[in-house]
């Protein structure tokens, strides 16, 4: 018997005469939808029945029945790099685990200190992981593996494989990693081995593309958000107190955008994402000012990426390559006090910047049940033979994703969608400040 077609019709009391008062707000336009236009799919999945291939798709995640490594004969490492992240440990038992006790692989190996650890001559020797060496991993920030940032040769990280027999290759990491990730996926393929790779995404960010989300980023986001509340307490207990306070977020302001949100109380949010200036009648000194008499306190969320155009800054770069920031909270902290300075206004200005505790506290119990999925998906994935993937969540599912695809750019807030216009509605902030 055929089931019957779903019925997704939402009753209306009648047609809508009125215009909302929504459009526009400052200048920027409301993203408004259409209840014939804006539809979204009811399956996620491809159906059997009528598949359409030519639709853009993923692989979906998960065991399969067949698999291309014999787990009594196989080999695995497991690598973290980069700045570190709450659910590093998760993921590293959640793939411990799985490989030691649903596929019986033996033989675990953690490289220590990230990509250095895959280069022999720097002198770090492998951990053997087991089930028992990973039982509270989960219940500590940071990872039990230790962690670098900066290139290695790949040559010497494919050799470093090759002399330990690895069949497998787990890495765990953010877009420079998964770059590097990218590499060494090149280096077997022109040796002609037959090694899997398979990458974990990893930034608190939140700036990986084709992701609803990465590890640790509700963990990171909460813990900011227990900031942004006490910048309130700090600017509401001064007189003209100011509240500010800056978080994670070199090229996304995905953190600062829900921090603010969920913390509420905040009165402007800068990312990187949308350009503004400290000077001039529309400037953010000015609107601070103005806010201060309006309400006589005010709090501040900043991106750490923000408003590096203001500051004169060397085109340095880091070990990873990265380009060297300058400290946006402390030259707005060093501004904000000059500008009310030279006007004989009192103001109360208090710093927050909890970056490191963000970063290395546990990951929460959301995150503990995401990086738990992502590890089993991964594990699945490599002993399967898939490889130059990494594994994600897309649109709720679990998928497997081409490095390629993922490491052409990052993922950044658009100010023109949804996300930043309800952050302009929660803070009353003018969009443009200049």
């Amino acid at each position: 018997m055929t089931p019957a077609p779903l019925d997704t019709t939402i009753p209306t009391l009648g047609p809508c005469l009125f215009h909302s008062p929504l459009h526009p707000i400052g200048g920027v336009n409301t993203p408004f939808k259409s209840d014939s236009k804006d539809r979204i799919l009811y399956h996620s999945h491809l159906l059997e029945d009528g598949r359409d291939m030519s639709v853009p798709n993923f692989e979906e995640a998960g065991a399969r029945e067949m698999i291309y490594f014999d787990p009594s004969k196989t080999t695995v490492g497991i690598v973290t790099c980069g700045g570190l992240s709450p659910g590093l440990n998760d993921i590293i038992r959640g793939i411990v685990n799985q490989c030691a006790l649903q596929y019986r692989i033996n033989r675990i190996y953690g490289f220590r200190y990230g990509y250095e650890g895959m280069v022999q001559r720097f002198g770090h020797k492998p951990v053997l992981l087991r089930p028992s060496s990973v039982e509270q991993a989960h219940n500590f920030g940071g990872t039990m593996l230790g962690s670098s940032r900066g290139q290695q040769d790949i040559g010497e990280m494919v050799d470093t494989l090759e002399d330990m027999k690895v069949d497998i290759l787990f890495v765990i990491g953010g877009d420079g990693t998964l770059r590097g990730a990218a590499e060494i996926v090149k280096e077997i393929e022109r040796r002609g081995l037959k090694k899997a790779v398979v990458g974990i995404p990893k930034t608190i960010d939140n700036d990986i593309r084709h992701l609803d989300k990465s590890f640790g980023f509700e963990t990171a986001f909460a813990a900011a958000v227990q900031a942004v509340k006490c910048g309130y307490t700090e600017a509401t207990g001064a007189v003209n107190g100011v509240g500010l306070v800056k978080l994670m977020g070199r090229d996304s302001g995905f953190i600062a955008c829900y921090a603010a949100l969920a913390g509420s109380n905040v009165d402007f949010v800068l990312i990187p994402e949308v350009p503004f200036e400290m000077e001039g009648s529309g400037g953010l000194l000015e609107m601070l000012r103005y806010r201060l008499l309006k309400r006589g306190s005010a709090v501040i969320v900043v991106a750490e990426g923000a408003g590096q155009h203001l500051m004169n800054t060397e085109d340095a770069t880091d070990a990873s390559g990265n380009k060297r920031y300058g400290d946006i909270g402390l030259f707005m902290k060093d501004e904000i006090n000059r500008f009310f300075k030279e006007r004989k206004t009192e103001v109360n200005l208090k710093y927050i910047d909890p970056s490191y505790i963000v970063r290395s506290v546990p990951a929460n119990a959301a995150d503990n049940v995401y990086c738990s999925r992502l590890a089993q998906g991964a594990v699945h994935a490599a002993v399967a033979g898939k490889t130059g993937m990494l594994v994600g969540r897309w649109h709720g599912s679990f998928v497997h994703l081409p490095l390629a695809m993922v490491i052409e750019g990052r993922r950044k807030v658009d100010p023109t969608q949804e996300l930043w216009h309800s952050v302009l509605q929660a803070t009353g902030q003018p969009p443009v400040m200049r």
